[in-house]
């Protein structure tokens, strides 16, 4: 077929990259333009513009698709990983086989922009990748294929979205073949088990010490590496790296921080949990046991 593919981020590569080995004629890559990026703020093209450009498909740099109905009406079918807009109406019938989009959840759990976040904090123990057909709604399509796996006891959202973007690609390819062929029926979402999953913001990654040590541990894992888990010790923000739960100490106050045996260690709701990394404002990366040992006076996160 010939197909557009729509993705910006690093997980929507892997996809891209299957379709341009695969049979089918990738004729333009959408993605959306040009952002400032690192300490200076330079402006920088996405990881999928990038892939592109190497492969010297037309690149197509917009966050509003309104306006290109020609160039979709071009292709077969439009793939989308990621892109990180909604597509106008009036340009989802423009392809023969509509858009189909790569979601990272098991439809109609965690539809919206952070789905494996959301698995992560929840303690979902499965997840996914499913294929639908984009309509009106955020993520409503009917779907037409999809795929489920574990999540590992300490998977960060980083390390599961790797997975996940390897694994969807090999599922977008396998949808294309169905559709192509016509064998693949589009199923209706059901209308139980929807859930939502909105971008995380830099307020939710802060750990909250009065929570329960299996929640902290999720929370730091479902924003890492971002946003990025954060804690204030006085005036100072700290990031912190995943960490292990220590359930034989329990007599730590929330936040109260100590070094026992080799371990630095925080107080919770329930149990301590031990930290692996810690990363000071303005500072390196370090390691936690250092990080600790530096420090001139009690340690407590709030």
């Amino acid at each position: 077929m010939k197909i557009a593919f729509a993705g910006t981020p690093l997980a929507a590569v892997p996809t891209l990259t299957a379709l341009i080995a695969s049979d089918h004629e990738v004729a333009l890559v959408v993605t959306r333009p040009d952002a400032p990026a690192g300490r200076g703020r330079t402006l920088t093209s996405s990881p999928v513009a990038d892939v592109a450009g190497m492969s010297g498909i037309p690149v197509l740099k917009t966050s509003d698709l309104s306006g290109h109905r020609d160039k979709f009406a071009a292709v077969d079918c439009v793939i989308v990983v990621a892109f990180g807009a909604l597509v106008p109406r009036e340009l989802l019938a423009a392809p023969k086989h509509g858009w189909i989009n790569v979601h990272f959840s098991l439809l109609p759990q965690w539809r919206g922009a952070a789905p494996v976040q959301y698995a992560i904090l929840s303690g979902d123990e499965f997840t996914g990748i499913t294929t639908f057909q984009i309509d009106e709604g955020l993520d409503t399509g009917p779907m037409l294929a999809y795929l489920t796996t574990q999540i590992e006891p300490a998977e960060t959202a980083t390390a599961l979205l790797d997975r996940l973007s390897i694994e969807g690609a090999q599922l977008a390819l396998a949808t294309l073949t169905s559709v192509e062929n016509g064998s693949i029926l589009p199923l209706h979402q059901p209308i139980d088990g929807i859930s939502h999953a909105p971008k995380l913001t830099v307020s939710d990654a802060r750990v909250r010490w009065d929570d329960p040590a299996l929640a902290i541990d999720r929370r730091i894992r479902a924003v890492t590496k971002e946003p990025g888990a954060w804690t204030m010790h006085g005036e100072v923000r700290i990031k912190l790296g995943p960490v292990s739960v220590s359930p034989h100490v329990t007599d730590l106050a929330p936040g109260q921080v100590e070094l026992r045996e080799g371990e630095v260690l925080v107080g919770t709701g329930s149990h301590a949990i031990a930290l692996d990394t810690v990363h000071e404002a303005g500072r390196n990366i370090s390691d936690a046991k250092v990080w600790f040992n530096n420090q001139s006076s009690s340690v407590v996160f709030a």
